[in-house]
């Protein structure tokens, strides 16, 4: 199976056009478009009954306490945790393109909501947890939202937008189910995946 990130060089840096923060000379990182990119795919096996389409980041810091805290840095040593920026599942069989934002355009304060939408069933993404202490942000965020390393963190990160062929029509996932919900649920189920991995940072030492 073959997956095409439109926009997206595998290997190469996430375009700042997909992603939730971007740099900013005054306060370090400032909002982005946050538009989820246009995924095309073919080449799925003969028997696929719906498609997972997921993008996780595995560098996000496993203990937060220094995170964009002035005067310190993330080390590159600490050890490192997969956090889910995107998850839908049930995409029927018949799809193989998501268009450039049609699962989000723009930072939606408070998040998007989950569930059934034309393109699949949307997870929840860990922005929900980030962003649990913020009061203008707080909320449950659902479906994409790009990447935002910290911009004090000395790894660069690594983002991997995979799609998943699957011999099942559901998962049977309903409410705030979240990417390790998926993954134990795709266990057994997966005909084929493909992906492609970008990075990003917001350290302007690693830019």
């Amino acid at each position: 199976m073959k997956l095409t990130v439109n926009g997206l060089t595998d290997g190469q840096p996430v375009p700042e056009v997909f992603a939730f923060g971007v740099p900013s000379a005054d306060d370090h990182m400032a909002f982005g478009p946050n538009r989820n990119p246009e995924l095309v795919w073919d080449d799925a096996p003969e028997g696929t009954r719906s498609f997972v389409v997921m993008m996780f980041d595995p560098d996000v810091p496993s203990v937060a306490d220094d995170v964009n805290q002035e005067g310190k840095v993330v080390s590159k040593s600490l050890p490192r945790v997969d956090f889910f920026h995107w998850l839908l599942v049930d995409i029927p069989a018949s799809v193989h393109r998501i268009p450039e934002g049609a699962d989000s355009d723009g930072v939606t304060p408070k998040g998007k909501s989950g569930g059934p939408t034309r393109l699949g069933v949307r997870g929840i993404n860990n922005y929900t947890q980030f962003l649990a202490g913020n009061p203008d942000m707080a909320g449950t965020y659902a479906g994409y939202d790009g990447p935002c390393p910290p911009w004090n963190d000395e790894l660069l990160h690594h983002y991997h937008y995979e799609v998943h062929a699957l011999d099942v029509e559901s998962l049977g996932l309903t409410g705030e189910f979240d990417g390790a919900a998926v993954r134990d649920a795709m266990a057994g189920h997966v005909l084929a995946s493909a992906r492609v991995t970008g990075t990003y940072t917001l350290n302007p030492d690693l830019r």
